[in-house]
């Protein structure tokens, strides 16, 4: 087992999930750049390119564009929706995508989940208590 880390922050959807990170410290775009029924961004030279985003937890800086972003959250009703997502900078169109997603969802955390998490690691998101379990994957 890696080690832990434990990073503080902010509720902005309730609950508590499991399971492995996938980060992108580049920002998330969302209409025209995300294919809802696939489950992943189509935007090219974007590090997550056609990366599914199902079952993971998703860790980004913020959205960038338009409202569009919501539609992470309609990724969930065809099944391919992250288990929970945490971000850095909460603007409202993330928020909004936390109330579609109803998956657990942070932010304004104590310290940069983009720069502590890594893709593969093991993340407990514990939002009602306020914070993530981070176990680093061995290398």
């Amino acid at each position: 087992m890696g080690k832990e880390i434990i990073i503080r922050g902010r509720k902005v959807y309730p609950g508590v999930a499991e399971g492995e990170a996938l980060v992108s410290k580049i920002p998330l775009m969302g209409w025209g750049n995300y294919n809802v029924q696939m489950g992943y961004t189509v935007e090219r030279g974007h590090p997550l390119y056609e990366v599914p985003i199902k079952d993971k937890i998703l860790v980004f800086p913020y959205a960038r564009g338009s409202g569009g972003f919501v539609m992470y959250g309609h990724s969930t009703a065809h099944g391919n929706g992250p288990k929970a997502m945490l971000f850095t900078q909460p603007y409202s169109v993330e928020i909004n995508t936390a109330m579609i997603l109803k998956k657990p969802c942070m932010t304004d955390f104590d310290r940069d989940p983009v720069e502590v998490i890594e893709t593969g690691d093991t993340v407990i998101v514990n939002a009602d208590e306020g914070y993530v379990k981070v176990i680093k994957k061995d290398t």
